[in-house]
């Protein structure tokens, strides 16, 4: 897994750039451990991470959220341990979950992907 990781390369934003350049919103974050992209989880409407990993073919995401350090291999559909990428570690503390607060619906819970 470590030749599909480079640690220089900072995340691409606060936020999925998907959601965020369009109405969007997340449920979670995911940053791409290849170059960084930020996109929303599988719960997300979006799924952004994931479509990212099917464009591009970089395998290894890790959370993008605060206090969470684990990695997913979406060929192995494996989580593991990885090294420390380039700061910052995660979204905005301050930034709700889900997000961005103001494109929130109110019925989120019911939009989410189980």
């Amino acid at each position: 897994m470590s030749d599909e990781i480079d640690t220089t390369v900072p995340p691409s934003g606060p936020g999925c750039q998907e959601c965020l350049a369009g109405d969007g919103w997340w449920v979670h974050l995911r940053r791409c451990a290849a170059c960084g992209h930020v996109g929303c989880c599988d719960s997300s409407p979006g799924q952004h991470a994931t479509r990212h990993y099917r464009d591009t073919g970089h395998p290894v995401i890790r959370s993008f959220e605060p206090g969470e350090d684990w990695f997913f291999d979406f060929r192995s559909q494996k989580a593991s341990r990885g090294p420390d990428l380039a700061p910052p570690a995660s979204r905005p503390p301050d930034q709700p979950v889900p997000g961005p607060a103001d494109r929130v619906p109110p019925d989120w819970r019911e939009r989410v992907h189980r």
